[in-house]
């Protein structure tokens, strides 16, 4: 009789901040940056103030960035994904 793989996990509920530049495929500063202007929310936790992302904040962030690109319009970009003229 063979063991039954186990179930993955749940996602965490709370990320980090590297984790969140990692999900976005973008830099640990461009996510400070989201936070700062509040296109991102985040709570600050623990005695030393470090930021926490909720995944669902994240997810509602992805959505509204999707949203903005559907209502602009959209520019040409070259296989490296740099605007071109």
């Amino acid at each position: 009789m063979s063991t039954p793989p186990p179930e993955p996990s749940p996602p965490r509920r709370f990320l980090t901040v590297p984790q969140v530049a990692e999900e976005l495929n973008v830099s640990v500063a461009q996510v400070y940056a989201l936070l700062r202007d509040r296109s991102l929310a985040a709570i600050k936790v623990g005695g030393r103030g470090q930021w926490r992302i909720e995944r669902d904040r994240l997810e509602d962030y992805i959505a509204r960035a999707y949203a903005d690109a559907a209502a602009s319009p959209v520019e040409a970009v070259d296989e490296d994904d740099q605007p071109t003229s």
